[in-house]
């Protein structure tokens, strides 16, 4: 419902181009983790190398949750915005990816 004199929002495709952002985001950082994973795995297999794998795969999982759910949140009449616990969830994750990525590439 809206006011009297206002008129209602039209999102237009901006959602739409939001769930495509977030589909590409996670897409990128899916890649960065499953090379972060090899690269933690290749070698001896020793528990550090297994933790880092487990953390690898803990911080990945994280951001498909915060993705998920706001993919899911923008298929609304009305999205709500993002929230900040959820924003810095996805900024620490892709921070720990992109972390995780200069490990492969040193």
């Amino acid at each position: 419902m809206t006011r009297p004199g206002t008129a209602a929002r039209d999102a237009g495709l901006q959602p739409e181009r939001t769930r495509l952002a977030w589909r590409r985001t996670t897409l990128a950082c899916s890649v960065t983790a499953v090379l972060a994973l090899r690269q933690a795995l290749h070698g001896t297999g020793s528990p550090v190398e297994v933790g880092g794998a487990a953390v690898i795969a803990l911080v990945w999982v994280a951001f498909l949750w915060v993705a998920h759910r706001r993919i899911r949140q923008l298929a609304a009449a009305r999205p709500a915005g993002l929230t900040h616990r959820a924003a810095a969830g996805a900024a620490a994750c892709a921070v720990a990816l992109a972390v995780f990525a200069m490990t492969v590439i040193v």
